[in-house]
């Protein structure tokens, strides 16, 4: 073709040139060829897709314990419905929030798989628990902390496959794009900021209080969050464990903290998330509280090892983000949350230097009621001291 012979042509011109200029040229030590470089970099290898491991429990029974009912149970299903498709696995479950049931439970008939919104079996049952490294937990997906959480004894009895946190506040996007307001990163920036918006005439915080028989858990998880921007996570685990009194300093600048802004008038609109409000994670805190519910295994069953393998590992955590089941602690749940609330949650607890469990949810009910009566009594007027000292008295009796 044309194109092609022009281009020999031109080709050979320059080669006939390029020889003459070699033979006028003085003799020279040649040089090496330059090996090619490849234009494109080789792509890069994919680690294999996580398969579901069976543990040869294939067509098994695996019976269940745990406090969820309704959409909770529900979404449970959901999670682990791909571990019972290639398995085969028959889980049998049990739900109740009574702690007497789970009693004779573990003393009678323990379940082979327990999930419960509390470390405290694993103090109650230690004997009759497996070790989770021996029935199939992945430990590498999970940050220490929630390991050192449900270790004791030297022993590894429990996991979180579920959290839900609260060191958290809520705030409007539209609200502070209009008075150019902006998310503080630190603790002295919120003070800073609630003083601004009360000077624009605005009301900065919104506090529910009122909860029936519960009135006063909401003062309480505020206060927690303080006391980890104050004090720190390890005197707030000091309280559960009764090392650190509740009347203590600390505990009063905390509720004096809280008090300056809970005595204000507030109030609680019906609004969108995302739209009308936001959240973003307390400022200063070091780590996060909340809640979470913890799985233990009094079976080591090819069923039971199945379902903790699954449960611990990427599918299992894959589901349970997809599902939208709270969160999950384990680190292969990121990147797999639909809901946008959940993404954002996952992102601050993924970026938590700790996390430490709701003080009401982790001391006897005598020194929870006593201390959700000492925040309503204080905000309603009563002097902080003698609130602190009730609460205190409570504290002592309960953990004697």
């Amino acid at each position: 073709m044309f194109t092609s012979k022009r281009f020999t042509a031109v080709l050979g011109v320059i080669l006939a040139v390029a020889m003459v200029l070699t033979a006028c040229a003085p003799k020279a030590t040649p040089t090496p060829t330059p090996r090619p470089r490849p234009t494109e970099p080789p792509p890069p290898t994919k680690p294999p897709e996580p398969t579901i491991d069976c543990m040869g429990a294939e067509g098994a029974e695996v019976t269940v314990l745990y406090q969820w009912s309704g959409a909770e149970e529900e979404k449970f299903n959901a999670v682990v419905k791909p571990l019972v498709d290639a398995c085969g696995i028959n889980i049998v479950a049990q739900s109740t929030r009574d702690d007497a049931v789970l009693d004779t439970k573990a003393k009678s008939a323990p379940p082979d798989v327990l999930f419960w919104p509390k470390t405290s079996p694993m103090l109650l049952y230690t004997d009759l628990l497996k070790d989770l490294d021996a029935v199939g937990a992945d430990a590498a997906n999970y940050a220490n902390y929630w390991k050192d959480m449900g270790t004791t004894g030297g022993r590894w009895l429990a996991i979180p496959v579920k959290a839900d946190i609260k060191t958290i506040i809520w705030y409007s996007p539209a609200a502070f794009e209009l008075f150019g307001y902006s998310v503080p990163t630190t603790w002295a920036e919120l003070e800073d900021l609630v003083e601004q918006m009360v000077a624009d005439g605005n009301v900065p915080w919104s506090m529910g209080m009122e909860s029936g028989a519960a009135t006063g858990w909401t003062g309480s998880d505020f206060i927690q969050d303080i006391l980890l921007v104050q004090q720190g996570p390890q005197y707030v685990l000091d309280i559960i464990a009764g090392k650190v009194a509740y009347d203590d300093a600390g505990v009063k600048q905390a509720y004096e903290t809280y008090g300056k802004w809970a005595k204000d008038e507030t109030y609680t609109p019906d609004l969108e998330y995302g739209v009308d409000y936001d959240f973003f994670a307390v400022p200063g805190a070091q780590g996060m509280q909340g809640g979470a519910d913890f799985m233990m295994a009094f079976g080591d069953s090819a069923g039971a090892k199945a379902l903790v393998t699954y449960l611990t590992g990427a599918i299992g955590a894959a589901e349970w983000a997809g599902v939208g089941f709270d969160l999950s602690p384990n680190e292969q749940a990121l990147g797999n949350y639909t809901d946008a609330a959940l993404i954002k949650k996952a992102e601050a607890l993924a970026g938590a230097a700790g996390f430490t469990p709701d003080i009401g949810d982790s001391i006897p009910a005598p020194f929870g009621e006593a201390e959700w009566k000492a925040i309503v009594d204080y905000v309603q007027g009563v002097d902080l001291d003698a609130a602190l000292d009730a609460a205190a008295t409570a504290q002592a009796d309960a953990l004697e």
